[in-house]
């Protein structure tokens, strides 16, 4: 079962509950968060979002400089942070491999990948 609070007034959850939900937990969502909770059988249908022809879109018009900043937005660094992370590079160099005014090298995109835990395709 899942159960998926939204935020109200937009798409964005704030949580989700995934796994066998105690009735009681359900109860307290439906009696907090009313309309804001759905609630999703374990029979729904669920797709691997990676074979999805919105993720190959997405995939497919993503630079290796915003993925960049995606990978940092997500680990909550600043842009200073990730360039001593990754060695002597300033916030500008970070902000303009971001912005794409800086080229990824090899040399960079391997010390990202290890960095993130990701393939080193993904930063070229």
């Amino acid at each position: 079962m899942l159960a998926v609070v939204k935020n109200p007034h937009t798409e964005n959850s704030l949580f989700e509950v995934k796994g066998e939900i105690p009735n009681k937990l359900l109860q307290y969502l439906q009696d907090n968060f009313g309309s804001d909770i759905k609630i999703m059988d374990d029979d729904e249908e669920m797709i691997d979002i990676f074979s999805s022809d919105w993720f190959k879109n997405i995939n497919n018009s993503t630079t290796p400089g915003e993925i960049v900043k995606i990978y940092r937005e997500n680990l909550n660094l600043t842009q200073q942070q990730l360039g001593k992370k990754l060695g002597k590079f300033t916030r500008q160099n970070i902000s303009d491999i971001e912005l794409g005014r800086r080229s990824i090298s090899k040399e960079v995109a391997k010390k990202l990948s290890i960095f993130f835990n990701v393939g080193v395709e993904r930063f070229i």
